[in-house]
């Protein structure tokens, strides 16, 4: 396709005119000419008009003209590689000057590394990484040990990313990510890369040790050639080198142990990464050295060079591969710079410790808190495709532990059930299956988490159903185990009252999701928290159901079979993680009752929207959870009912956002080894206070003063909003 300017000339040229374009019976024709325009002035980049017939969908499969995924663009060099090589794109040695070379080999590797930084970030590994010519035609380098050994190293590299990524199938985020396009990624001898790099780090080492000896004593004993004649250069560029060959290196070494079975490297991948990260704060350290050293730095632009140095690296063309794979959108793309490259690996690598460092803990409930907990981080696709690597291995959690024993421990079963019968029924290894698929989808990016959660609330109800449906096939409409120690009865009955209890969990991560993406404007968040709400509750129901009937599983081993009603009658106290759920509910349903009434008394006015109701806005928000039934019996209406007649009055008699801190106190000594938890108690603490401050205050002069203005923030908990209340 054309360039921008000569698309739009040759359109003016062809379109037909709007007389001509011939009209049926029915069709009426208008210039749409305004409301385009007064579009393109409204909306900021990335933002769309959402109509009936036009999706997200429909706008991703549109053309974006100007962008390198999807404008093909005409810019293009050279035919062929070996037309580069012949005009002395990529030349072996890079320079006949020893200094000049090597200068010219440190900027190959900066920029490498922030080809490998813009791959890994979603653009294709032809224009980015194997737009080096050096790397397209190995066996050239072969003269050239030091050059050689960094492009073994890198095909290697890629490969191993490129397969972990495949593995975990979340590739499908970034179609480009995993396509080679027939690109020599498996080149022969790169299965020893290692090897030969030690052998040219060793060579390096010598020779920084001797340009560190007094006079050239240590040279003339042991015949050691410097990397270039300026003696005074000498360790700085030794330096240089090593950093960065090390860094490659060790960062291979941390994939290669990263993949390893059922988390066996974990711990020496953590001793590389952390030589990974000192060998980045070498590099940074190095650029000044290099900046000062060569000629012709550019010092304007330097925060967007691609290299320490600010110089353009020799051996690269990215328009190159545009002609060699048709499957490669051919306009060239943007490489990010090389201390852009830099914060990048160092993120991904503190991501990639982060998973090192999890106690391969066989409770599903710490590993979904867990994945969770990461995910705030946002870590990139290579660090998610290594966390889910290592959660699914062959059908198990971590390679390791079975699914249905996996499910027992989950549904707090005691541990004679893990050889049962009942694991061999069909809904039960389909349940498994389940849960392997929401480990997976737990670990895609936000927006597709959020996609792929809804679609998968369906069949979680689906497969209660079937296991509810074998349960009564065998025992009947007898759902009562309090008095039967038929095992296969208990399984059962654990098994649908855990299986709720995580579509439940699963509704509620749904719901979350949508604040991180900014789903929901503030005329809706009244709805959203009514539907937390409703949806916290059942999860908290659920819970407390589950360590009941474990509870009572335990005791009766001591008991007689006669105290066994009596004992169930009795009331446990509430465990400290259904009260932590009991605060969310408090919160949640605090949110909705105020937001409710300052709708109603008119203080917290919702301009309509042009386009859809509120029905029409709960169906688009709340349809996958309706699909599914969750909850039961909660439609619009309900909403609705729920939240028409509230007012001043109902806000002062339920101080919902008191009872919040009251359980905050009462319950943080429960959580004084789990810091996560800790500091999600207090930030549910500040938003309960802060908005038990502004609820007084609404109600003690609200009414009266039409000058005070409500709006939320949030600031202190990324999913619940603290009102804000000011004059205006």
């Amino acid at each position: 396709m054309a360039d921008k300017g000569t698309e739009e000339a040759s359109m003016e040229r062809h379109a037909p005119k709007q007389s001509s374009i011939p009209s049926g019976e029915n069709s009426v024709w208008a210039d749409v000419s305004p409301l385009l325009a007064a579009a393109c002035k409204d909306l900021r980049d990335g933002e769309l008009i959402h109509g009936d017939n036009f999706n997200l969908f429909a706008a991703m499969s549109a053309l974006e003209i100007m962008d390198p995924k999807m404008d093909s663009g005409i810019v293009c060099r050279y035919y062929s590689v070996d037309e580069a090589v012949e005009n002395g794109t990529a030349p072996v040695p890079v320079n006949s000057d020893r200094t000049v070379d090597v200068q010219c080999v440190i900027d190959i590797m900066d920029h490498l590394l922030a080809c490998e930084a813009t791959w890994h970030k979603g653009h294709s590994l032809a224009q980015t990484v194997f737009s080096c010519i050096y790397l397209l035609r190995p066996d050239r380098t072969s003269s050239h040990a030091l050059l050689h050994s960094l492009c073994r190293v890198m095909r290697a590299t890629c490969k191993a990313v490129v397969s972990v990524v495949s593995d975990a199938r979340t590739h499908e985020e970034e179609d480009l990510f995993t396509m080679t396009y027939g690109l020599p990624l498996n080149g022969d001898g790169d299965d020893k890369c290692l090897t030969m790099l030690n052998a040219v780090e060793e060579t390096l080492c010598r020779k920084l040790h001797a340009s560190r000896a007094p006079s050239s004593k240590s040279r003339v004993v042991e015949d050691i050639e410097p990397l270039q004649p300026n003696s005074e250069l000498e360790e700085g560029y030794c330096k240089a080198l090593l950093c960065r060959l090390r860094f490659r290196k060790h960062f291979l070494h941390v994939l290669t142990c990263m993949r390893r079975p059922q988390g066996r490297g974990l711990e020496l991948a953590r001793k590389h990464i952390a030589s990974c990260l000192s060998e980045l704060e070498s590099i940074l350290k190095s650029a000044e050295f290099l900046r000062s050293s060569g000629s012709g730095t550019c010092e304007d632009g330097i925060e967007e060079a691609t290299t320490a140095s600010g110089r353009e690296p020799v051996g690269f063309d990215p328009t190159l591969n545009n002609r060699l794979s048709a499957p490669t959108p051919p306009r060239a793309i943007k490489i990010i710079s090389w201390k852009k490259a830099i914060e990048y690996f160092e993120k991904l690598l503190h991501d990639l410790d982060v998973i090192c460092s999890f106690s391969l803990d066989p409770f599903l409930e710490d590993v979904l808190r867990f994945v969770v907990q990461f995910q705030k981080s946002q870590p990139d696709l290579v660090a998610r495709a290594h966390l889910q690597q290592l959660l699914v291995q062959g059908g198990k959690l971590y390679g390791r532990d079975p699914l249905f024993s996996v499910i027992t421990k989950a549904a707090m079963l005691p541990d004679i059930t893990k050889g049962h019968d009942i694991q061999k029924n069909e809904s039960v290894v389909q349940l498994g299956q389940l849960v392997i698929n929401l480990l997976k989808i737990l670990c895609t990016n936000s927006a597709w988490q959020r996609r792929k959660l809804g679609k998968i609330l369906q069949d979680w109800r689906v497969i209660h159903m079937q296991i509810e449906l074998a349960f009564r096939t065998e025992f009947g409409d007898d759902l009562d185990i309090s008095n039967n120690e038929n095992i296969s009865k208990k399984i059962f009955k654990h098994i649908l009252n855990w299986i709720e209890e995580q579509t439940y969990w699963i509704a509620s991560r749904f719901l979350m999701l949508g604040f991180e993406l900014e789903l929901y404007s503030p005329s809706e968040y009244c709805m959203v928290y009514w539907y937390l709400y409703v949806v916290f509750v059942r999860l908290a129901e659920k819970t407390h159901v589950k360590m009941a009937m474990s509870n009572a599983t335990a005791k009766r081993k001591g008991k007689k079979k006669r105290d066994f009603p009596r004992d169930m009658v009795q009331e446990s106290p509430i465990p400290p993680a259904v009260l932590f759920l009991q605060c969310h509910i408090c919160l949640a349903e605090g949110l909705t009752v105020m937001l409710a009434t300052l709708r109603n008394e008119q203080m917290l006015l919702n301009s309509p929207s042009p386009f859809n109701t509120e029905h029409e806005k709960f169906i688009q928000h709340f349809e996958l959870l309706q699909k599914a039934c969750i909850p039961d019996h909660f439609s619009y209406p309900s909403f609705k009912e729920s939240t028409s007649y509230t007012s001043f009055s109902t806000l002062v008699m339920y101080n919902y956002f008191k009872d919040a801190q009251r359980i905050v106190k009462e319950i943080k000594s429960s959580f004084s080894n789990d810091p996560d938890r800790l500091a999600e108690l207090r930030r549910l603490e500040q938003v309960a206070e802060h908005n038990a401050v502004a609820l007084n205050l609404i109600c003690r002069v609200g009414a009266l003063d039409p000058s005070l203005k409500v709006s939320l923030e949030f600031s202190y908990h990324p999913y619940f909003a603290t009102i804000i209340v000011k004059r205006s």
